[in-house]
């Protein structure tokens, strides 16, 4: 049987970009800091993926002033809530198959 994965979204497929979606699709937000540490990831490495993520329009990202700091904040979008939802299911699928 041959699979067909041209339907797998490529936005998803990362490892980085997946943990965000997941730690996202259980919280309503998380912030900079929280992504980086339970996912063990750069500062250069994250902001990219969210970027990538962003550009997709899966996650909002709002920064705003803590104290002196600024806070990047996370949150998924509808459109990525449904992506993610859609990516779950065509994975599920996918190991049904096998």
């Amino acid at each position: 049987m041959k699979l067909d994965l041209t339907q797998i979204d490529d936005v998803i497929h990362s490892r980085l970009r997946l943990g965000i979606m997941v730690i996202l699709s259980d919280a309503e937000s998380a912030t900079f800091a929280e992504l980086k540490e339970q996912l063990g990831a750069t500062d250069g490495n994250l902001s990219v993926q969210l970027q990538k993520l962003e550009g997709a329009g899966y996650i909002c990202l709002i920064r705003r002033l803590v104290g002196r700091k600024t806070e990047t904040r996370a949150e998924l979008t509808r459109e990525g809530r449904e992506a993610f939802a859609a990516y779950a299911q065509m994975m599920s699928a996918l190991i049904g198959k096998t």
